[in-house]
């Protein structure tokens, strides 16, 4: 007995037997959160809806835990000529509230924080008041200052670039609004049941969210990959520095 527990100790201490800390962290971790990004549009009413009614949601039930959210607030957008013009779909607003979003998004990193804000935009916008977007500052209980400066600012301005570049590097290109992605698959009009995909997706023990709705609607066990696996290929998007002067926000009209 003396002879085996030195050998016993040896064995437990190895090298061999312990594994690195980027392992170890890892498995701490746990599994990888499923990608899950929103390409939309502040004024577009199919985009309301579905933040305030569907995205919200899953703050509610804990999907969050399994999901790497990415707003991407820009939508049909388009850049005109060299002295970068916007032109937003549902027009000069739309741009305001578009680079207000970005803004938030920027000023206040937490997701439940810019989130939170976004979502009382959207959902005012969902009732027709939108000109009533300066209130979710309080009803939200934060400092509007960094989010009044930004828009006002270059900062808004290259933010709401940024994000125009990151839209049109979609692969596929989007097609419409609101154009949401899971894992790396375009849902393409299926985007409402979302979740279904994000829990077929999540490689770990499925949570309570995944498991209820698996319950209610079994077809969860059999989804499959939107679009026939078409592919999507994310890019790091910097910020331009070399910008200068404001953006101007034009209707697609030109007006």
């Amino acid at each position: 007995m003396a002879r085996v527990l030195p050998l016993f100790f040896f064995l437990l201490l190895s090298p061999a037997l312990v594994p690195p800390p980027a392992m170890a962290a890892a498995a701490a971790a746990g599994p990888p959160k499923v990608p899950l990004a929103l390409y939309y549009e502040s004024l577009c009413p199919y985009c309301s809806r579905f933040i305030v009614n569907h995205l919200a949601g899953i703050f509610d039930n804990g999907l969050i835990d399994a999901v790497d959210l990415l707003l991407v607030p820009y939508g049909n957008a388009h850049v005109r000529g060299d002295n970068n013009t916007i032109n937003c779909q549902h027009g000069p607003y739309e741009c305001l509230l578009n680079n207000v979003e970005a803004c938030a998004i920027d000023a206040w990193p937490d997701l439940n924080v810019h989130f939170g804000f976004i979502n009382c935009v959207e959902n005012l916008v969902m009732n027709k008041k939108r000109e009533e977007w300066e209130s979710c500052f309080q009803k939200q209980g934060l400092d509007p200052k960094p989010v009044m400066e930004c828009y006002n600012n270059e900062r808004g301005q290259k933010l709401s670039l940024k994000y125009g570049k990151q839209t049109d590097a979609l692969v596929p290109p989007h097609k419409y609004v609101p154009w949401v992605v899971v894992d790396g698959e375009p849902l393409y009009d299926d985007y409402e049941n979302f979740e279904a995909y994000v829990c077929k997706a999540y490689k770990g023990h499925p949570p309570k969210a995944c498991q209820e709705l698996s319950r209610q609607y079994p077809i969860v066990q059999q989804v499959v990959k939107a679009g026939n696996g078409v592919s999507y290929n994310s890019v790091d998007v910097e910020l331009d520095d070399s910008i200068d002067g404001k953006i101007k926000m034009v209707r697609d009209d030109g007006n």
